[in-house]
């Protein structure tokens, strides 16, 4: 065996080694779904006019894309945000 064919035998052993797979880290808790965000998940693609046949909790915001919103955080407020497309991109709680 030539150096050249060690040098690059041991250059694959040493990457493959880096391929070893690490010990899985605990996933952090989820959120509480203190709002029930989860109930509406189905509407995430829907269009925003299917808003408008729904009720909601009292103080549920309906956030479009150039809409002010307040930056503080309620755990307990359902948030459904609709993009440029008029279709619901996303429904969380703050």
């Amino acid at each position: 065996m030539n150096t050249r064919s060690l040098v690059l035998g041991l250059a694959a052993a040493a990457a493959l080694a880096g391929c070893e797979p690490m010990p899985a880290e605990p996933l952090p808790d989820a959120a509480p779904d203190t709002c029930r965000a989860s109930a509406y998940q189905g509407l995430v693609g829907q269009p925003v006019a299917v808003l408008g046949a729904m009720t909601f909790p009292i103080g549920t915001r309906q956030i479009g894309p150039d809409d002010p919103v307040t930056s503080d955080f309620r755990p307990e407020r359902l948030n459904i945000e609709y993009g440029r497309t008029g279709r619901i991109e996303k429904v969380g709680c703050y």
